[in-house]
């Protein structure tokens, strides 16, 4: 202990340079000590890889949680929001989030998934999964998932469905989406309140690793055409609603299973995976065989 009383008396008399004491009584230069004691927190970059991912709540009602939601966005620069049958006087309330105001007040409402997703290449739903019987590929939130939604970011919009705080995404909401993600917790407690969820999932995106994987290390491949380009979910959309018009005129639809027949019909359009060109000739094809269908009623 004299050792280290004399030490602490010889720095604060020392002008000439800046020295801490480490854990064991020694002068270090500050560099050196900073050096050999402090770990380096690396923030996000400015230019974050999320600024393509829009974040869509699906009927959320709770002000606290959409203003949560909207926080967490704000922290893992993630900036398009966008809400589906908000409950008005919830969304109005959240409004006032601390350190989201801003990016509440830029959100975008719609009536429709449909409408929200439309200009997506990619949709992803998410899912706490129960007993539910699901038609889509279901991921588990871990670096893999993000890798693959990162991956797309490079060149598309992507979008993230959350659902409602009482029953989260429908089946009929999960017919939008091309695979599901699903956060792994506690059997006993399987369900997040969405605030959490949307931060929970935003960490996993955004997040670096000193070790990258093989896929990421690739450099980006050359800008593609446009043609060439993942249809959007409003082109998809569109060939759906031709498919199913055409289903209709022509009997194949009975009375009752149209909803069933519109889910089934939406996740097929999605697992071809078409390109912008393949959906602007198949929903040209579509539409010539609605109209040719409608003209021959009209001569019966």
């Amino acid at each position: 202990m004299l050792l280290k009383d004399t030490a602490e008396a010889d720095l604060h008399k020392s002008s000439a340079a800046h020295w801490n004491l480490d854990r064991y009584g020694l002068l270090l230069p500050a560099k050196q000590f900073c050096d050999s004691t402090c770990r380096k927190i690396d923030l996000l970059p400015v230019q974050s890889e999320l600024g393509g991912l829009v974040v869509v709540l699906v009927r959320p009602r709770n002000p606290l949680n959409i203003g949560a939601a909207a926080r967490a966005m704000s922290n893992f620069g993630a900036h398009r929001l966008r809400l589906v049958n908000a409950y008005a006087p919830g969304f109005r309330e959240a409004r006032s989030a601390v350190g989201a105001s801003e990016l509440l007040d830029q959100a975008d409402e719609y009536k429709t998934v449909a409408e929200a997703v439309a200009d997506c290449a990619l949709v992803v739903g998410t899912t706490a999964v129960r007993n539910r019987v699901l038609q889509q590929p279901v991921e588990r939130l871990d670096e893999r998932a993000g890798t693959k939604i990162r991956m797309r970011l490079q060149t598309e919009r992507v979008a993230l469905l959350f659902g409602s705080e009482k029953i989260g995404l429908t089946n009929r909401d999960f017919s939008h989406c091309h695979w599901l993600l699903n956060i792994p917790t506690a059997r006993q407690n399987i369900s997040m309140n969405l605030g959490q969820a949307v931060a929970v999932c935003l960490y996993e995106l955004a997040r670096t690793t000193r070790d990258r994987t093989e896929l990421e290390r690739t450099p980006p491949s050359p800008q593609a055409t446009e043609d060439a380009k993942p249809a959007t979910a409003g082109a998809a959309e569109q060939i759906t609603e031709g498919l199913l018009e055409a289903l209709r005129i022509s009997g194949y639809v009975k009375p009752g299973t149209e909803a069933m027949f519109e889910k089934k019909a939406r996740r097929l359009i999605l697992r071809f995976k078409l390109e912008a060109y393949d959906a602007k000739l198949l929903l040209g094809m579509v539409r010539q065989i609605v109209w040719k269908l409608r003209q021959a009623n009209k001569t019966v």
